[in-house]
């Protein structure tokens, strides 16, 4: 199997459209519990701290086989609020390469630490971010939802 091609998304770009379309779906797939439609990531691309990297299935891919979308709120931190990949495309090495090429992104802005937010109950996240260097920083109670956790987990980057 090829490895996968990760892209950043250029909202200018003739594909963008439908890109964005593929992202949407497979999040309703994969987070339907707060979904966000594709005009609020349009807006969001606009935003020069705003970025969204993406993943096809080997160097011809037309599908989206998973997705980053990071924010450098400020020098010194950057969220990544969400990393996604398609069930059929797990286990391939997608989430660990977009959660690397994120990463890099932000570092290639000079952020000092990345952080994020999952879910305790999403083992295999915890295990890709904990290999890729997170740490537990915190949980925070009723992050997703009353009685729904997250662990907040960050990397520092000097």
């Amino acid at each position: 199997m090829a490895a996968a091609a990760i892209l950043d998304l250029d909202p200018t770009h003739v594909r963008a459209g439908r890109v964005l379309e593929d992202i949407v779906r497979l999040e309703q797939m994969i987070f339907p519990e707060h979904a966000s439609p594709a005009r609020s990531l349009r807006d969001e691309l606009k935003r020069r701290n705003f970025g969204l990297v993406y993943s096809t299935p080997g160097a011809g891919g037309e599908e989206v086989a998973g997705y980053a979308v990071y924010t450098c709120n400020t020098s010194l931190c950057a969220t990544i609020i969400e990393l996604a990949v398609r069930e059929s495309c797990r286990r391939q090495g997608d989430g660990e390469a977009l959660l690397r090429a994120a990463v890099e992104r932000c570092r290639g802005r000079r952020v000092q630490r990345v952080i994020l937010h999952v879910d305790p109950a999403r083992t295999a996240a915890v295990a890709l971010y904990r290999k890729a260097g997170f740490q537990v920083d915190a949980t925070v109670e009723g992050y997703y939802a009353p009685q729904r956790d997250a662990y907040r987990m960050f990397m520092d980057l000097q």
